[in-house]
């Protein structure tokens, strides 16, 4: 990590009291079995499997149900989960592994090599980042119902990262064959390999899934039951954890003007493991067919326009670290520091406005636009309100317009009826799976959510991410995305602004909810609840 975010972390993590920081991390007691997890989410989901969404409420549901190959520790190095062993040809084109035997879908159906080999397909061909991540993939081999074999046609030296169970889910290929996997209703009501079984998802309100009894691990889950409860207002939230009523939330899920007060609280522990498989970086996101952002001088004045250290401490309290680019500090052997070209500058801004052709008018207004924001953040409004108040002073009027998750992401992704937006995107563990898939021009997908959103399309950058995507030496890998990085800080497709650091918030009652790199994202198979 940058010595940058360091300092950040540590910063957020000082104000936390010595209960806080170690009540979560005391796991000598036996654990107990039985009881219900609330778990409080700010969004309702799309799906409740992320096969065809990245949408964060999606992530953090799918992997109760329907697992991955591997997990992974805080330092993504792999472990077994639905495959017990793995190997990698010296040549890097082959990846085998062999599965785990005597496990059963839901339904009672047993699970096989097809199941993997059918998955990895239709993440190759639906999943948002699977278009990056499995890009290469020539073929899956099952030579026998236990042995799944990844044939790779150019190497992928980030793909044994990529396999949990919210990133590349393993779907029952019996459920999903000969349908359209956007519109089966496994999404609605899973039936995986996972701890736990689905019970019901009322909409606007909860899920809820309940212990499997025929987990292929008989020890686990140690609860009963997990309700994960959709509340969009925060406050709403930070009154569940004071009262108890809420037993775990990530993300930073309350607002953060309540972090201070709430840290007070005996009763509850502030963390951050867990969040090392996926680290974000928040953008105003243009649309590069708007009759305003196809210029590139309107994009630079809006650069100029924006004080992301001003931004990050009005919005998010200083929770994060300032980000000029798309590769989030957090990666640090990717990460470029160069600061962007078009630095706070109002003057600057209007010059080139008045270059670009959009002057000011007799009400002083050069031209009116409205901005959209995915409202996964409780921060979106804020910043949104932040830019408008900005933009208004150099002659930009802005329209702030709300929506639904599933609004937004029908908006922006499949009618493309927007100008800018407010967005975040998940860098995960490497750039070609979180980040190529935003800039490559070939993942300009209508309908497809969190993909090449802006219709960015620059050969010399498709030639550098592809090139990353297949490099197996490191040094060369990196300098490719530090060209990319530079172009990007030259054609402004989208400004970056902040990476953020998120806590996750839990009553000191529950124990091993993140003991994987993608903390509550994954199965929470062995998380459990003093009485």
């Amino acid at each position: 990590m940058t010595a940058n975010f360091l300092t950040t972390r540590r910063a957020a993590l000082a104000g936390l009291s010595a209960t806080a920081l170690t009540a979560g991390r005391v796991h000598a007691q036996v654990p107990k079995k039985g009881g219900t997890l609330t778990f409080l989410q700010n969004a309702e989901p799309t799906s409740l499997v992320s096969l065809t969404t990245v949408g964060t409420p999606s992530l953090t549901n799918s992997a109760k149900t329907t697992e991955g190959l591997l997990e992974y520790d805080y330092d993504i190095k792999p472990k077994p989960a639905l495959a017990t062993e793995w190997k990698i040809s010296p040549d890097g084109l082959r990846y085998e592994f062999k599965l785990r035997p005597n496990v059963k879908f839901h339904d009672g159906k047993p699970f096989t090599s097809a199941d993997v080999a059918y998955s990895i397909q239709l993440l190759r061909t639906v999943h948002p980042r699977g278009r990056n991540t499995f890009a290469n993939v020539a073929e899956v081999q099952t030579p026998d119902p236990l042995t799944a074999v990844i044939v790779l046609s150019k190497p992928a030296p980030y793909l044994i990262k990529a396999l949990t169970a919210a990133e590349s889910p393993i779907v029952p290929k019996h459920i999903y064959e000969g349908t359209d996997p956007l519109t089966n209703q496994n999404g609605n009501a899973p039936i995986g390999t996972g701890p736990y079984l689905f019970k019901e998802w009322v909409r606007g309100s909860h899920a809820i899934f309940e212990r499997n009894p025929n987990y292929w691990d008989p020890d686990l889950p140690r609860i009963d039951r997990m309700v994960c409860k959709f509340v969009r207002d925060a406050g709403a939230r930070s009154v569940a954890f004071e009262n108890g009523s809420g037993d775990i939330g990530y993300r930073t899920p309350v607002a953060l003007a309540d972090l201070d007060r709430l840290k007070k609280l005996p009763h509850l522990v502030f963390e951050t493991e867990g969040t090392s498989y996926s680290y974000n970086v928040q953008t105003i996101q243009f649309n590069l067919d708007s009759q305003y952002f196809r210029h590139l001088k309107v994009r630079q004045a809006v650069a100029h326009a924006i004080d992301r250290s001003a931004l990050l401490k009005a919005v998010a309290y200083g929770y994060g670290t300032v980000s000029h680019v798309p590769i989030a500090p957090g990666l640090k052997e990717f990460h470029s520091p160069e600061l962007s070209p078009y630095g706070y500058d109002l003057k600057k801004a209007e010059a080139l406005l008045d270059e670009a052709g959009f002057k000011r008018g007799p009400d002083k207004i050069r031209f009116r636009v409205p901005m959209d924001f995915n409202p996964i953040g409780d921060e979106s409004r804020k910043v949104c309100e932040f830019t408008r108040a900005v933009l208004n002073r150099i002659g930009i009027a802005v329209e702030i317009r709300a929506q639904d998750l599933s609004a937004f992401a029908k908006r922006v992704y499949t009618d493309r009826e927007f100008d800018f937006t407010y967005n975040g995107h998940s860098n995960l563990f490497d750039p070609t799976v979180g980040v190529q898939r935003i800039y490559w021009s070939k993942n300009f997908k209508r309908g497809v959510p969190f993909s090449n959103g802006s219709n960015y399309n620059n050969p010399k950058v498709d030639a550098l991410l592809e090139g990353a995507a297949v490099e197996n030496d490191p040094v060369k890998r990196r300098q490719m995305f530090l060209d990319f990085q530079k172009i990007y800080l030259e054609e402004v497709p989208d400004i970056s602004l902040y990476s953020p650091l998120y806590l996750t918030i839990k009553n000191k009652r529950v124990h091993e909810d993140s003991p994987t790199a993608d903390g509550v994202e994954s199965n929470m198979s062995r998380v459990w609840l003093d009485a």
